[in-house]
């Protein structure tokens, strides 16, 4: 991801997400140095972008997605096989991430990764009717 891409995954991020991530997060993850990557078809097309923070032997998958045109092609599937790549690559020995439990395409996604509950965080996301919890998976790389 360059930051002339921002603009874009921030448009499939609105797309994608009642409670969307800002121009300004993704640009704040690109200047700390989080490996942030986009999807791009022939070149010229964001098709989906991921982020993920890597420290202390650990990786944080902090956001992934693709856009709601293009899921269901088996996409994020690869995009996470990437990532993990990525976290094994910068000596992360686990990977971690939250997922809202009311999200069941994401979470069947990451039991059929071999991803674990781990633990659960109150209240963790907004949602339309207030907070939602965030489920916390991880998972050896």
């Amino acid at each position: 991801m360059r930051a002339s891409d921002v603009p874009e995954v921030a448009r499939i991020e609105r797309e994608s997400y009642e409670f969307p991530w800002s121009e300004g997060i993704f640009r704040d993850c690109l200047r700390v140095g989080y490996r942030c990557v986009v999807l791009e078809r022939e070149g010229s097309t964001l098709e989906g972008y991921a982020v993920v923070s890597i420290g202390a032997g650990e990786a944080h998958l902090l956001n992934l997605c693709v856009h709601p045109d293009r899921q269901g092609c088996g996409l994020g599937r690869d995009m996470l096989a990437a990532m993990i790549e990525v976290a094994r690559q910068g000596g992360a020995g686990q990977i971690f991430l939250e997922v809202r439990p009311s999200n069941e395409v994401a979470m069947g996604l990451y039991d059929s990764t071999g991803f674990k509950e781990i633990g659960r965080r109150p209240r963790y996301y907004r949602s339309v009717g207030g907070r939602e919890d965030a489920v916390v998976l991880g998972r050896p790389v």
